[in-house]
């Protein structure tokens, strides 16, 4: 998890904490990945605006996957994610700020491809879900959030791990509600 493209960053606790803008996305490929491809650069709700581009994504990607193709990407993007969740914190100076989105991402990736098949207003109650589950951190949210604070890649894997707790809430409901 080191960060070579890039000469080492300063240490996390000097200097002001950074908000992302495009220049910034653009100067490292871990940014790009940690921010969604531009829209955790959102101004507002960059949580929310990440989570309707992860929507967006799969539903342009589904056609093309099976079961093993969305298995392999979400197994790749949580690996790929980890690195570049850490290092986008590094850089930016914050433990786990609200522009890095990739965790809501790949863990909405997660609950689509597991409350498949499912029409638009299905798909719409898990999106509503997972962002309450993601934005109240009750429970297991909160305890991974508090659990893996910090920089390194101990931070970045508790970037990951409070959306994937997320995730897992909004598919336990959404699996009571079925059955």
């Amino acid at each position: 998890m080191t960060d070579t493209l890039a000469p080492p960053a300063p240490v996390p606790a000097s200097g002001p904490v950074l908000r992302p803008t495009l220049r910034f996305m653009l100067a490292h490929p871990a940014h790009v990945i940690a921010l969604g491809a531009g829209s955790g650069l959102s101004r507002v709700a960059p949580g929310t605006v990440g989570t309707l581009w992860a929507w967006a994504a799969f539903v342009v990607l589904a056609p093309f996957m099976n079961d093993l193709l969305w298995a392999a990407l979400i197994t790749l993007g949580t690996l790929i994610g980890w690195w570049a969740c850490t290092v986008t914190a590094r850089h930016m100076r914050i433990a786990d700020s609200g522009h890095i989105v990739w965790d809501e991402v790949v863990a909405f990736w997660l609950v689509l491809w597991l409350v498949m098949p499912a029409g638009f207003w299905g798909q719409l109650v898990a999106f509503a879900l997972f962002r309450l589950f993601d934005a109240v951190k009750l429970g297991p949210m909160a305890w991974a959030d508090r659990a893996f604070k910090g920089f390194g890649p101990r931070g970045g894997f508790g970037i990951l791990l409070d959306d994937f707790a997320a995730a897992g809430c909004t598919l336990l409901v959404i699996a009571l509600w079925k059955y």
